[in-house]
C-alpha cells in the first residue's frame, strides 16, 4: 500500500464533504489539535465538517474538541482520523467507523495503514507537523486554525523540550506564532498549571518509584486507589508519564496507570538506549523510539514483570 504524499492527501481533502473527524481514547493535545485544525481548514473551503465526540476529554483539551462536535443527526459521508496509530486506539463511540476510514493521518513508526488512503510521516515530532503542511495545501493557515496546530505540536514535544523535537518542528511554531495567536495562555495551561489533586498525585508516584538497572530504569504507579484518594479526574492525570523523565540518572521511565482493576496503561519514556516502540510492541503496544505505550491485563506485580522483562530483552540483562 503507497502512502499518499502531503499534496495528495490535500487534493483528495478537497473532494471531501461531510466530513467526521477521530481523535483517539484519552485524546491529548496531538490528536486533539490536529482534529480541531483540520475541521477549521475544511470548514473554510466551505465543507461540512464535525469531530466525532470523545468521552476522554478533559478541561485542557475540551475547548478544542465541543466546539466542534457532532450534532447527534450528523451522517458522514467520509471518515478522517487524525494521530491514531492503531484501530485499537479509537474509542468506544469510534469503533462503528473502524472499516470506514477514508483517511489516515498520523506519525508514529507503528502506524497500522488501516485507512482506504494513508498518510504518515514517522520522522515528525507531531502528527501536527503533518496537518500543518496539508492545510497549507488547502488555503492560508488563519489564527484559529493555527492555535490548535500550536497545541498539537507543543504537547507532543513537551513545549520543545523532548528529543523528537527537530528544526521543522521549531519552524512550525514559528510560522503558527507568526498568525498571533495567544500562545502564552496555552503554554500556562498545558505546561505551568498543576491542581492541587495532581500535585499530590505526583507526590505519591515520586514516593513509592522503583528503580532497577542501576538506577536506569524507574518505575511509577497510578493505581485507582490513588486516583480515588485524592478525588482526582482525567484532568490531574494528563501526561503523568513526563514526571520520570525528569529523575536524574534514569534513562527509561515506566509509568503505570490503572485503567480499570488490573488492566494497566504502561507509558514509557526513554533516552536513546532503550527504544521505547520495541519495548512496548512486545506487549501488544507502540509509538515512537524515545515515547510509547501498552495495555497489560495483569495484576500490578505480573504486569510490571511482563513489562521490566520486556525493557531487558530490549536493552539487555539489568545490573541488579
Amino acid at each position: 500500500m503507497t502512502d499518499l504524499t502531503v499534496s495528495q492527501a490535500a487534493a483528495l481533502l478537497r473532494r471531501f464533504d461531510d466530513v467526521l473527524i477521530l481523535t483517539h481514547v484519552r485524546p491529548d493535545g496531538d490528536t486533539v489539535g490536529c482534529a480541531a485544525a483540520l475541521c477549521v481548514g475544511l470548514r473554510a473551503l466551505g465543507k461540512r465538517a464535525y469531530l466525532l465526540r470523545n468521552s476522554g476529554q478533559t478541561r485542557t483539551t475540551a475547548p478544542y474538541i465541543q466546539p466542534y462536535e457532532a450534532p447527534e443527526d450528523f451522517i458522514p459521508a467520509k471518515i478522517v482520523s487524525t494521530d491514531i496509530a492503531s484501530l485499537g486506539l479509537l474509542p468506544k463511540n469510534a469503533e462503528r467507523y473502524a472499516d470506514k476510514v477514508d483517511l489516515a493521518i498520523d506519525h508514529h513508526p507503528s502506524f497500522e495503514r488501516f485507512g482506504r488512503e494513508n498518510i504518515v510521516r514517522p520522522e515528525a515530532a507531531a502528527c501536527g507537523e503533518l496537518i500543518y503542511d496539508i492545510l497549507r495545501e488547502l488555503g492560508p493557515v488563519t489564527a484559529e486554525i493555527a492555535l490548535p496546530l500550536y497545541v498539537a505540536v507543543s504537547t507532543d514535544t513537551g513545549c520543545f523540550q523532548y528529543s523528537n523535537t527537530s528544526a521543522n518542528t521549531h519552524r512550525v511554531a514559528a510560522e503558527l506564532l507568526d498568525t498571533g495567536i495567544d500562545y502564552q495562555t496555552a503554554n500556562k495551561i498545558f505546561f505551568r498549571t498543576k491542581s492541587r489533586k495532581r500535585m499530590t498525585m505526583e507526590g505519591d508516584m515520586l514516593a513509592n518509584m522503583e528503580f532497577y538497572d542501576g538506577g536506569r530504569v524507574v518505575v511509577l504507579k497510578v493505581p485507582i486507589s490513588l486516583m480515588e484518594r485524592v478525588q482526582a479526574d482525567e484532568g490531574d492525570a494528563e501526561d503523568l508519564s513526563s514526571l520520570g523523565g525528569q529523575i536524574e540518572g534514569s534513562d527509561c521511565a515506566i509509568t503505570m496507570r490503572e485503567l480499570k482493576p488490573d488492566v494497566w496503561k504502561f507509558s514509557v519514556r526513554t533516552g536513546e538506549r532503550v527504544n521505547a516502540s520495541t519495548v512496548c510492541a512486545e506487549l501488544g503496544g507502540g509509538g515512537h523510539a524515545a515515547a510509547a505505550g501498552c495495555t497489560v491485563e495483569a495484576p500490578l506485580l505480573e504486569a510490571k514483570r511482563k513489562m521490566l522483562d520486556a525493557v531487558e530483552k530490549v536493552a539487555g540483562k539489568f545490573t541488579d
